[in-house]
């Protein structure tokens, strides 16, 4: 498969190794071209340094061709508006966004981006395991 990933931080970092490694097709996307020298020397995607909001810059990563498109930078309104731009200027089916701010996350979802939100899954977490679950 074809993922186009907009965020080279940690979380980013992570999925894209795991896919690269799994064998999949991986595109990074970040504006800061040093985030790219933290990828792992066995990393054997592509990067794309820009705005992953802008859509020649998702175009040049290739995301009207993706099957997936992730945006995972730090900032909800970055990720909401990249996550837009994937799935209705290039007609990405899969779209997923991490979003901070809950009641957002459930908009976007409604709007037919998989929004995940870490506050609610580590709340979650967390819950469970004051339960000892």
């Amino acid at each position: 498969m074809k993922f186009v990933i907009m965020g080279c931080g940690r979380l980013g970092r992570t999925v894209a190794t795991e896919l690269d490694s799994e064998g999949h097709e991986v595109v990074v996307i970040d504006f800061d071209e040093g985030a790219f020298h933290l990828l792992p020397a066995g990393f054997s995607g592509r990067t794309v340094l820009g705005n992953g909001v802008d859509k020649e810059i998702q175009r040049q990563a290739g995301t009207p061709d993706a099957d997936v498109f992730m945006a995972l930078a730090n900032g909800d309104n970055r990720n909401a508006m990249a996550a837009q731009v994937a799935k209705h200027l290039h007609g990405v089916e899969r779209v997923i966004a991490r979003i901070f701010d809950t009641p957002r996350a459930e908009i976007y979802s409604e709007l037919g981006v998989e929004a995940v939100n870490p506050t609610s899954i580590v709340a979650d977490l967390v819950r469970q395991a004051a339960f000892g679950a």
